[in-house]
């Protein structure tokens, strides 16, 4: 019988963390006319400034080919914004436009002269953060471009007051070798504190919680190992199918979209040491650990590891959805998996012999991101089950949509005799600090602002997950077999049940 969850109460809601504002910097955007800007970057600036995070006199550069004057970029970007009237005024006037092709030397040379002139007419010194809201075939060209102008120099002092940063969106290359050749590129001309790889996952609060929750309760670090913990289980669900993004997701497909940046990140923070401090480089130094303990996955029998999946046609919230082939720019017989699960093993004295289940995929039945652990069962039950299958206990931490967590475990029903059944505390992050505007991207963009690397990625752990999954990528590659078709609105393939069931589980629906 389904029980209603136990709701966790907290306490006193603490203050806001006390965060080191941000000091005067300007912000340029290269590819500022793409969706990212609008929908992301400046609402989180915008909302930064009106928390007091950001100084009055940031500026923001865009910079694209479109011809824009500068109140026609403040109009683009406010269409979509319905803000505080004289907050997003205040706001507006800091916005300027370069028009520029970024495969030219003269745009690059635009944009430090623009710098210059900001600089020059503001008091004290102050930052450059360069973002490449860019496709990644582009990466290479515009940093080589901002050094060899001078617009972001190279620094060996990670506090110069006067410093230049650049952030890196994903992916980061499109496998092991092109992610070396891009890494050599970007440390001939910038200091690897200069770099900041953004993954926006890392910004959910869920995620950064889960450092607090492993390491500053000491109920569950005793647990948290191979002699408790039966198996992992991560998923990214999505019920949106390629959208308009077919010609990126058929060269890329659902590996290098979410397994190798994504998953593997959520993956490293469930499995890592305890760092010896919070600093930046002693907690990425054990995320990098973890992706080196991985087992290497074998290209000959791949299917005990890996399973692809490509979604037909199918039902999604009572509407039908086409298959993936019969998306529009989808080659009509494409092999491209929308569609993974994979099972990782890591060889290492914590987690040796336990299988993490990692898997994600489009059009499926609920948009869901969710870390699960499951514990061992109990050795000897001396209670009666009445022939049920008692349910090992289960904690779940929710990224998306709903940020929160459960356990499940067992309990005595009332009543006569000796009878269980299972009830879940349930914490969830809106109920217990109300709904937050606050998007990821805002705690990603004030750390590069701040000079605080832990959330980003570093360039050996950039190599290391790619590491983990070409394996995969060049195995199905090579494959002339069908891809297995799931239905949209459902789960995945049925080899996905089966590569979970070979270890004695099953997925949590």
């Amino acid at each position: 019988m389904s029980r209603p969850p136990i709701h966790i109460r907290t306490g006193d809601t603490p203050p806001p963390a006390a965060r080191r504002p941000a000091g005067p910097c300007t912000v340029v955007i290269l590819g500022a006319g793409g969706d990212l800007t609008k929908r992301k970057l400046i609402p989180s600036l915008l909302h930064l400034l009106g928390d007091g995070q950001l100084p009055e006199e940031t500026q923001v550069v865009g910079v694209g080919r479109s011809p824009l004057s500068d109140e026609e970029f403040r109009e683009s970007m406010g269409e979509t914004l319905s803000p505080d009237a004289g907050l997003w005024q205040r706001f507006a006037s800091r916005l300027s436009w370069i028009t520029g092709d970024l495969a030219m030397p003269s745009t690059y040379q635009e944009i430090r002269e623009q710098l210059e002139i900001i600089e020059a007419g503001e008091k004290g010194d102050r930052g450059r953060l360069f973002y490449l809201a860019v496709p990644p075939s582009l990466y290479a060209t515009a940093i080589e471009g901002l050094s060899t102008s001078g617009a972001a120099p190279w620094q060996d002092d990670p506090k110069d007051p006067r410093w230049s940063r650049v952030v890196v969106e994903k992916p980061f290359g499109q496998s092991y070798e092109t992610a070396r050749a891009l890494n050599r590129v970007i440390g001939e001309v910038l200091a690897e504190h200069q770099v900041y790889r953004i993954d926006h996952y890392l910004g959910k609060e869920t995620v950064q919680n889960l450092m607090v929750f492993r390491f500053a309760n000491s109920i569950f670090e005793p647990v948290w190992n191979r002699h408790h913990i039966h198996h992992v289980q991560i998923t990214a669900a999505e019920t949106l199918g390629v959208e308009h993004r077919a010609g990126y997701y058929e060269e890329a497909g659902v590996v290098r979209d979410m397994f190798q940046n994504h998953l593997l990140q959520l993956l490293t923070l469930t499995a890592m040491e305890p760092p010896v401090s919070s600093k930046a480089d002693a907690v990425r130094d054990e995320k990098v650990k973890v992706l080196r303990a991985i087992r290497p996955i074998p290209r000959d029998g791949i299917e005990a590891y890996a399973v692809p999946g490509q979604y037909g046609a199918g039902t999604i919230d009572d509407k039908p959805v086409p298959a993936y082939r019969a998306e529009p720019g989808v080659a009509p017989k494409s092999r491209t998996p929308t569609y993974a699960a994979v099972r990782i093993m890591i060889d290492n004295w914590r987690w040796e012999g336990v299988p993490f289940f990692l898997r994600s995929g489009k059009r499926l039945a609920r948009r869901d991101t969710e870390i699960v652990i499951q514990f061992r069962a109990p050795p000897h039950l001396m209670f009666p089950a009445d022939g049920r299958t008692i349910t090992p206990n289960v904690l779940a931490i929710q990224v998306q949509p709903d940020e929160g967590l459960s356990l499940s475990f067992q309990i005595k029903a009332p009543g006569a005799g000796m009878r269980m059944t299972e009830v879940r505390m349930e914490f969830s992050y809106a109920e217990a600090f109300g709904p937050t505007e606050h998007d990821a991207y805002e705690t990603l963009l004030l750390d590069c602002m701040t000079g605080d690397p832990t959330l980003f990625i570093r360039a050996d752990a950039t190599e290391a997950a790619w590491k983990v999954v070409d394996p995969i990528i060049q195995a199905w590659e090579a494959e002339t077999s069908a891809v297995p078709i799931y239905p949209a609105g459902g789960w995945g393939p049925p080899q996905s049940d089966a590569l979970i069931a070979s270890c004695g589980a099953e997925w949590r629906r």
